[in-house]
């Protein structure tokens, strides 16, 4: 697999593993060229493709028996944990026997993980989870998005340069603008946090926008907008409501319509709920990690998976790693004058 980019996979992290896991990463080996690995249960994986008619060729397995159960607390993954499945994975990619790394396991245990078994960028101070969110005007990222409720102004700066080189490298964003989750636009409004980071965002050299109110995130006017993990939490798991809450009402609004009617906008309809699908997009990608780890749903269907590989390994070939790491040197050097 030397000559093509390597993914390992968590084949237990999730719901519907390894079924659902195995059936997408099939899909990646064939669409993408991808290589994979599989951790977890050599007998199990073998017996679940075999029964599914599922193909394991172009993928290998590193063997495990343990997986990391999702009510643990999430710091045994560096303890009891590190013989799991996703435990494995993430030594596994530390050590360069892959690429990335894909576990719709435990999320808080796979941002543990990464700190200290993958561990993090020189000069970065927490890894961040960094969800792409659908919007008007094509996406945007949100960070933190629930790994660090308490934040410092810096991890905020840092946060921005993390979303903008991720935006950059791997949306394609050219110079993505920047904001910064407040209660009003007015750079004097919001806590401590928000002001001292409005001015460090401010003489960071990013394309910082201002200051953006949760009202204007679906307008995707900023590709970057950024938070501590409290408050960006509340308005991811918000914003995943209300696109549920929307795709239920159009079906309701289109089911009093007649054929004719519902047929006219069913194509617009369909573009939507696409647009609304946590599948389409893949995962999270957990920034401020050495080597690209992407958190997957935890109902993740094949689907989903193969688009979290195919996340995965763009990740890994866009060089976000290194321009973060330009960018966070650039930053030391401008603060030191």
């Amino acid at each position: 697999m030397a000559d093509k980019t390597v993914v390992i996979v968590d084949a237990f992290g999730g719901d519907n593993a390894p079924l659902e896991v195995l059936r997408g990463c099939e899909k990646a080996v064939r669409e993408l060229g991808t290589g994979i690995v599989l951790t977890g249960s050599s007998e199990k994986i073998k017996k679940c493709a075999g029964e599914n008619g599922i193909s394991l060729e172009g993928m290998e397995i590193e063997h495990t028996d343990d997986v990391f159960d999702i009510h643990e607390e999430p710091g045994e993954i560096i303890k009891s944990g590190k013989n799991t499945s996703m435990g494995l994975g993430l030594r596994l990619l530390s050590e360069g026997r892959g690429d990335a790394f894909v576990s719709a396991g435990s999320t808080g245990a796979l941002v543990m993980g990464a700190t200290f078994i993958v561990k993090r960028i020189k000069g970065i101070k927490r890894v961040a989870p960094a969800p792409v969110l659908p919007a008007d005007k094509g996406s945007f990222l949100l960070l933190d998005a629930g790994a660090n409720t308490e934040c410092r102004p810096e991890m905020l700066l840092q946060f921005a340069v993390m979303g903008s080189a991720y935006a950059e490298h791997v949306l394609g964003y050219k110079s993505p603008k920047v904001g910064l989750l407040n209660i009003g636009a007015e750079e004097t409004k919001g806590r401590e946090l928000e002001l001292e980071s409005y001015r460090l965002l401010t003489e960071s050299g990013l394309n910082f926008t201002g200051n953006i109110e949760a009202r204007d995130l679906p307008k995707g006017e900023c590709q970057v907008v950024v938070t501590d993990g409290f408050t960006g939490n509340i308005a991811l798991k918000l914003y995943e409501g209300m696109g549920s809450f929307f795709a239920g009402k159009l079906r309701w609004i289109f089911s009093g319509t007649g054929k004719l009617g519902a047929l006219f906008a069913l194509n617009r309809i369909k573009t939507f709920k696409k647009q609304m699908d946590y599948r389409e997009v893949g995962g999270s990608a957990l920034l401020g990690v050495r080597y690209p780890v992407i958190k997957a749903h935890g109902s993740s269907d094949y689907i989903a998976f193969f688009n979290a590989v195919r996340q995965a390994k763009q990740f890994a070939e866009g060089g976000v790693t290194k321009a973060i790491e330009e960018y966070v040197s650039e930053l030391s050097g401008s603060q030191k004058e």
